[in-house]
């Protein structure tokens, strides 16, 4: 009786039953063998649900994973009962036993040695111990039984994505257990028969460098020179042509050694047999988490490069990633594994000499003292020739740039470095490269949880994730939360996150006995101090910890530091390189959120107080001046309302458009910069920069982002005592809020922004506020109350003989008119409006206007004239950029062509509104639903189908 337990449920079966006498087999088409005899399975969803099992033989599978995996995209509030019935029908051809019913799904009960994948892998685990123990004949018939078990390509009858992913992992797995099976065949002297088995495989595989790089080197030891020569020069034509690239270091070093005949390559070339092989790796660490993806890229470059750079920030786990593939590979290498670290970023530590390190390694090599040189050259030398005919695999951990790691290189064919960095090392010839970064949410929920206990974690959800959240996905900062939590049984995981709320204090809470994200980043920070070409690098680094915005570019930086935009770039790529920046797009830089609180704490500690006030004021003054200079490209009548000026020069641009491009690159850091100078000593730049944002904001439709920016920057002015500024934000701020629907609130703020006009004895400049509530008055159906309003307008705007003013207010009164059912009169105004707006020659003007035109129309019955002008007024917004008066002239084009049965393009007019006004984040989709349902209610259903 053999008994197993699984998710709790006790499971038993007899000798001779379909449980101890089932095989499965999917390397291949799918194959199922009773007692030896091959049973049909028919129907692709019984076969899919009993190879999904089977993947994971003796462990649960969910119904809903499942479902998930067989039924795909096609899942349907029945698939549920379908699995059932399938696995009925399963069973009806297995028994009932082997697929056992599970709480939540099912598991496939069956050894893994009877089923061909399972069976293939532990193989494989055998063959690699006995090749480790130098049992060549053992690992020989291992590897034959082991690839002896494909019968074709995996999961061969299945499409489903799931079982796509699987058989291109299991196929990459057969083709790197061919390879190192011929590796061991030619250390074996089977050099002739592999001649024989490799020509079909690289045939097959013509861009694999390494079973190219094997079957030159049976060829030659088959005395096959030309040929070996042959196939280099054809492996070159493939490489050029597919991929146009050159071969990798690894063939041009063998094509080199066949050329001079080394005699490296000779089969009786003295190894390290008969002496200890070194196994110099730390200990794995149990905690590390998830990173599948990284370590597929990382063994496959084992495999395939001869160099692999894993490089990050301080505390992403570029060592655990490194040692964990190495201790899952360790095994390929005959003559063992290599570890030093170079001390690159240790705290405490200066970073080892090449020529100490190169010690390490050759006494790990087997030389005693007397024999390792003490000159720089000769060591390298020494090293070269002790590695040039090995398989070893050299861990170079920690390493601080890539002179220190060139020398330490091994020279051999067979033989392999990684290399941990913060520097990217992007100079070193002939390296792939991997650039490592911090945990997903939920991988870095798993590691907390391993570390401070998968109960705490489960028992507070929330916390965990605000406290990988915190940690910014770091996982020396998790690793340390899940020590602090650990040591602290009595503590709640919300405890801690109060800790680490507080900006002041995260740091210090991320310290624990001897792990110390701070002295990892102050370790990076030091050394861009001791270098010559790291000074700036260094001194920069505190300035951009002052300002508050997501990124950081060449320009805000140089006003940082006033210092050149060429300067402030090679600083900025410097601490790029040295990861204490990371890049985000084209010319821009950000922050990790603790090496942030890092440069932030340096700045207080380093900088006097009116060092960093000035560094801040220069920033906030470039960012006034290049908005202005923005906006006045974007809406140039924005002159009238320019009441601030900037201390310092800002980017220049060539045209709106360029100006549209950087203020849709640097909304968040606009953003940042007006909150943050709301907080500042200069009032004037919290409502210089408001004023500034309202026009390049308002014709994208960010309305939402502007009631924010106006409102702080009302209160700063009326804190201040600046009534005109004051005026002016509240003034814009019942235009935010009048596009937003807002209408009650709008007023509010208009009538205030009057009042403030007149305490500043500037009733002129009432004009704005009077004409705003001219049209938030017709917007509430006022429309005595718009009209005079308007007309209050318009007296302003006579006795300024403003001919762009006056074409807004009478634009405006045009929607009055026709909403008193004076139709006629509507139009004339709105005419006399595209006239006055059309000298003007503003695209955003001019398009409004129209589109008021197009209104007047509409109500008046003139539907076909109302729909060319529309489109016309489509066209003027579009270019103009306004994205909220194309949205709504999208929006009464569609329905006046609905009105005129050409329902296709009401369709496409109704989809460019709502895709707009979506895309501003003005509407939710439910709300875009609502809409289209109240305003047109009896649109053809197939039509709002595609709204």
């Amino acid at each position: 009786m053999k008994v197993r337990e699984s998710g709790g449920i006790t499971l038993s079966a007899s000798s001779g039953s379909p449980l101890t006498t089932l095989e499965v087999g999917f390397l291949g088409p799918l194959e199922i063998r009773v007692g030896g005899r091959s049973i049909r399975l028919t129907g692709r969803r019984r076969l899919a649900v009993l190879a999904r099992l089977a993947l994971d033989a003796g462990s649960p599978v969910t119904a809903r994973q499942l479902v998930t995996d067989v039924w795909g995209q096609t899942s349907t509030a029945t698939a549920a009962k379908q699995l059932q019935i399938v696995v009925s029908k399963v069973r009806d051809v297995l028994g009932p036993e082997p697929i056992v019913t599970v709480p939540a799904g099912y598991m496939l009960d069956l050894p893994h040695e009877r089923i061909d994948a399972h069976h293939f892998m532990t193989l494989i685990r055998q063959a690699r111990a006995a090749r480790e123990r130098r049992d060549t004949g053992t690992a020989d018939g291992l590897f034959r039984r082991a690839l002896a078990l494909w019968r074709g390509p995996a999961l061969a009858e299945l499409n489903d994505p799931w079982a796509q992913i699987e058989s291109s992992r299991l196929e990459e797995e057969r083709l790197a257990v061919f390879e190192e099976h011929v590796e061991l065949r030619l250390a074996a002297g089977d050099h002739h028969a592999v001649v024989t088995d490799l020509v079909p495989y690289v045939r097959a595989h013509p861009l694999r460098e390494g079973p190219r790089a094997q079957l030159m080197l049976a060829l030659y030891r088959s005395a096959r020179l030309s040929e070996a020569l042959s196939v280099y020069h054809e492996s070159r034509t493939v490489m050029v042509e597919e991929l146009g690239v050159e071969p990798g270091a690894r063939l041009r070093r063998l094509q080199q050694a066949i050329l001079t005949r080394d005699p490296v390559l000779e089969l009786t070339t003295p190894t390290q047999t008969g002496t200890i092989v070194p196994a110099e790796l730390p200990a794995d660490t149990r905690s590390f988490t998830a990173r599948q993806e990284e370590v597929e890229w990382l063994r496959e470059a084992v495999r395939t490069s001869g160099v692999a750079v894993v490089d990050g920030p301080g505390g992403v786990g570029k060592s655990a990633l490194a040692v964990h593939v190495a201790h899952a590979m360790a095994g390929r290498f005959r003559d063992g594994v290599l570890y030093v670290n170079l001390n690159g970023s240790t705290p405490g530590m200066k970073p080892l000499p090449v020529l100490d390190a190169l010690g390490h390694l050759l006494r790990s090599l087997g030389l005693d003292g007397s024999a390792v040189p003490a000159d720089l050259d000769e060591a390298m030398a020494r090293y070269r020739s002790l590695t040039a005919s090995s398989e070893l695999l050299v861990i170079l951990d920690n390493a601080l740039d890539a002179r220190q790691v060139r020398p330490l290189i091994p020279a051999g064919p067979g033989c392999r470095a990684v290399v941990t960095s913060r520097d990217t090392l992007t100079t070193l010839d002939d390296a792939c490269h991997l650039h490592l970064a911090g945990l997903g949410d939920g991988d870095a929920v798993a590691l907390l949880a391993r570390i401070a206990g998968p109960a705490r974690v489960q028992g507070e959800p929330d916390a965990a994730a605000e406290i990988v959240e915190l940690c910014g996905g770091l996982p020396l900062a998790i690793r340390i939360s899940g020590a602090r939590l650990a040591a602290r049984p009595d503590w709640r995981l919300v405890d801690l996150v109060d800790r680490l709320a507080d900006t002041a204090r995260r740091l210090d809470t991320l310290q624990y006995a001897d792990l110390a994200v701070r002295a990892g980043i102050a370790v990076g920070h030091g050394h861009l101090r001791e270098e010559p070409s790291g000074h700036d690098a260094a001194h920069i680094l505190p300035f951009l910890g002052l300002l508050d915005t997501p990124t950081c570019t060449p320009a805000t930086t140089a006003a940082l530091a006033g210092w050149s935009e060429a300067r402030a770039e090679a600083a900025l790529e410097r601490l790029h390189s040295a990861r204490l920046l990371e890049g985000a797009g084209h010319g821009r830089y950000r922050f990790h959120d603790l090496i942030r609180l890092y440069a932030r704490e340096q700045a207080i500690r380093a900088l006097p107080r009116t060092e960093r006030a000035a560094a801040l004021s220069r920033a906030f003054h470039h960012y006034l001046a290049t908005v202005n200079t923005a906006t006045l490209l974007v809406h140039p009548q924005f002159y009238r309302e320019l009441l601030y000026t900037a201390e310092q020069p800002g980017i220049e641009f060539v045209n709106a458009r360029e100006a549209s491009a950087w203020t849709e690159a640097e909304r968040e850091n606009l953003l940042a910069v007006a909150r943050q100078a709301a907080q500042s000593d200069d009032p004037r730049l919290a409502v210089g920069l408001a004023l500034g944002l309202h026009w390049p904001f308002n014709y994208r439709g960010w309305v939402t982002h502007l009631a924010e920016v106006h409102r702080t920057a009302a209160e700063v002015a009326a804190r201040c005592g600046d009534r005109l500024g004051q005026a002016q934000e509240e003034s814009y701020l019942g235009w935010v809020y009048r596009d937003q629907g807002r209408y009650e609130q709008a007023v509010v703020h208009l009538w205030r922004a009057v009042e403030c006009y007149g305490e500043s004895h500037l009733p002129h400049r009432n004009l704005g506020a009077y004409n705003n509530l001219g049209i938030v008055y017709t917007m509430l159906g006022q429309l005595d109350l718009a009209e005079a309003n308007l007309s209050r307008a318009l007296e302003i705007v006579e006795e300024k003989n403003d001919g762009y003013a006056r074409g807004a207010v009478i634009n405006n009164r045009a929607h009055v008119l026709y909403r008193q059912g004076r139709f006629d009169e509507a139009i004339e105004e709105a005419r006399a409006a595209v006239l006055e707006w059309s000298a003007v020659g503003s695209l955003y003007a001019e398009g409004s206007s129209r589109s008021t035109l197009a209104r007047a129309y509409m109500h008046a019955g003139r539907l076909a004239e109302a729909a060319d002008t529309y489109q016309v007024a489509m066209a003027l917004l579009r270019e103009a950029g306004y994205r909220i008066g194309y949205a709504v002239t999208a929006w009464w084009s569609g329905e006046t062509l609905h009105r005129l049965g050409r329902h296709e393009e009401a369709k496409r007019d109704w989809h460019e509104c709502i895709a707009t006004l979506l895309d501003t984040h003005l509407l939710t989709r439910a709300e875009a639903d609502d809409l289209l349902e109240q305003a047109v209610p009896d649109m053809p259903q197939p039509i709002r189908n595609m709204l």
